[in-house]
């Protein structure tokens, strides 16, 4: 993804300033919000290995297998609780727009998110 190409997890940011640092391991991220943006654009940009690194080692899939007729097309946070700099556990709702065979639909989700080795990482989530 170019320099200059907006950040699919939606915060305005260029990619590279915003959750490509995540994805190739150079930082962490400081809140569950932001873990959560960056697994979406993981999502988007099929970054599996950081999917799989970013969650909790208790709820984590041995292999995960995206569908490539999957497109993400937008992200909202609807809501955050907990999930600072110095909490434990937070909880982010969000929606996930995406398009399958081009009918559009929306995945609503509240995700929850724990301290792991002193990273954030995802539990689970429910829809």
């Amino acid at each position: 993804m170019a320099r200059d190409r907006i950040c699919p997890c939606g915060t305005g940011m260029s990619y590279d300033d915003c959750c490509a640092p995540l994805h190739r391991g150079d930082r962490a991220a400081a809140t569950a919000e932001q873990l959560m943006r960056s697994r979406y654009s993981a999502f988007v940009l099929h970054e599996v290995d950081y999917l799989l690194r970013s969650w909790h080692p208790a709820t984590r899939p041995a292999s995960l297998d995206l569908d490539p007729d999957l497109r993400w097309t937008g992200l909202e946070v609807l809501a955050t609780e907990a999930g600072g700099p110095d909490d434990v556990n937070g909880v982010v709702e969000f929606r996930a727009h995406h398009t399958m065979g081009g009918d559009p639909a929306v995945l609503h989700e509240v995700s929850r998110f724990r301290r792991h080795d002193g990273a954030w990482t995802y539990v689970r989530g429910r829809s």
